[in-house]
This record gives C-alpha cells, sequence and structure tokens, in this order.
C-alpha cells in the first residue's frame, strides 16, 4: 500500500531529518513509530500527505509516487488519508458537529450525508451528547476525540495519528488508543507516532523504532527499546 523508498531529507542548514528510510506499509496495518523528539517521526508522516518533499528517494502510494503526483491527484490521495494532530486543529467558534461537517464539505458530501454520518461518528467516539459542544466546553481527551471522528467521517484508508496523546493524561490516552484500536479493527490502516512507552506496549504489534533520523528497529510485535 505505502513504501518509503530511501527516503532522506537534508535541510538548508545541512541538518538530516531523514537518513535513508525504507520500510512498507500493508493494507490494516496498525503500525506505531517511536522515537525521542527529533528522530524524524513527524517529518516522515508528513511526506505522505506531501507537506514536506525528500531530497533524496522517493514515497509511493499504490505504486504512485506522491511527490509526483499532479494537484488533483494529490488532493484525491489526501480524501484517503485522515489526519489526528497533537494539537487537535479545530475550529474554536465551530460546535463538535460543526467541525466534522466542515471536513465532510471540504470533500463534496451532501447536507443529507453529514446529518447521518456526524452524529454516527460522534458516537463511535463516545461523544453522542457532546454534538453541540464549542472545543472550549470539551476536554483534552474529548478535543482529541472530535479530532479523530473528523479524520474518519470520510471513511479513509488510513489514518495517520501524530503524538496524538502527546498533551493527554493516562486515562485519557488510553481511551484514544482504544478508539484507535477500534477504528484499526474496522479494517483502516493506522500509522501512530509516539515515544510513551505504555501505549506501546498495549497496543503490541509492530513497531517501528527511529534514532537521529534512521530506522534502528522494525518488529513486529516490538517493544519501546530507546
Amino acid at each position: 500500500m505505502i513504501y518509503f523508498d530511501k527516503v532522506s531529507k537534508i535541510y538548508p542548514d545541512e541538518s538530516k531529518a531523514l537518513d535513508g528510510i525504507s520500510f512498507g506499509v500493508e493494507p490494516n496495518e496498525f503500525i506505531t513509530i517511536v522515537g525521542h523528539s527529533g528522530a524524524g517521526k513527524s517529518t516522515l508522516m508528513k511526506m505522505l500527505i506531501a507537506e514536506d518533499r525528500p531530497t533524496h528517494g522517493a514515497v509511493f502510494f499504490e505504486s504512485a509516487n506522491i511527490h509526483k503526483l499532479k494537484k488533483s491527484q494529490m488532493n484525491k490521495l489526501r480524501r484517503r488519508i485522515g489526519m489526528v494532530f497533537q494539537d487537535y486543529r479545530l475550529i474554536p467558534n465551530k460546535t463538535a458537529y460543526e467541525n466534522i461537517a466542515f471536513a465532510m464539505e471540504a470533500s463534496g458530501h451532501t447536507e443529507n450525508e453529514i446529518a447521518s454520518d456526524v452524529p454516527h461518528v460522534l458516537e463511535l467516539v463516545d461523544l453522542g451528547k457532546k454534538i453541540w459542544s464549542f472545543p472550549h466546553e470539551l476536554s483534552g481527551g474529548e478535543k482529541q476525540r472530535v479530532a479523530i471522528a473528523r479524520a474518519i467521517v470520510t471513511q479513509p484508508d488510513i489514518i495517520i495519528a501524530d503524538e496524538p496523546t502527546g498533551n493527554l493524561d493516562p486515562v485519557n490516552t488510553f481511551e484514544i488508543i482504544k478508539i484507535l484500536q477500534k477504528i484499526h479493527k474496522l479494517g483502516t490502516t493506522v500509522l501512530l507516532t509516539t515515544h510513551n512507552t505504555g501505549i506501546i506496549d498495549e497496543i503490541g504489534g509492530r513497531v517501528i523504532t527511529m534514532e537521529k533520523g534512521k530506522i534502528i528497529k522494525d518488529d513486529k510485535h516490538g517493544k519501546y527499546v530507546l
């Protein structure tokens, strides 16, 4: 499904964010990418949605080189990828319903589809009672659940969760992980970046460990080794 082929990223100051990264992602995998801050995890994820470009190497999605796609093709690809960020990125003056509806409108969904799908996806993340709440009325964990609902409402093939629990306490952290696992069981590929040891042990799936822009370990049933 996805393949990173000897991907390196070197910035103008000659710092190296990625150094010859190669690995593949199969459909319906749950992969946890771990490493200290600055290891290159977020840069790797940005490559998948073309927010950043490799200095060397290539990133393929179903045999297509992502960074050679035309704008219209890239827009179609981005609709197949849902993004979840550490800082939620919710629109502050919109309710939970409106934040998710906005994402659906941008993808060309009808009002009837929005009215049907938004309540359903909020129930999926256990936020059915918060449908008309604004972000400032939600806890950190609830905001992240809205962000996840927004990412999955268009039924993407892949969810990229970049440090989604970085701002959360342990209880909310494991609630978010349970939701991601539920989404995975429904058939979605999940790529999660984190440095939280407890998360990795809880998931127990494939773990890719990064250090200084390199993959130093890729275990099918890995543990945190740093």
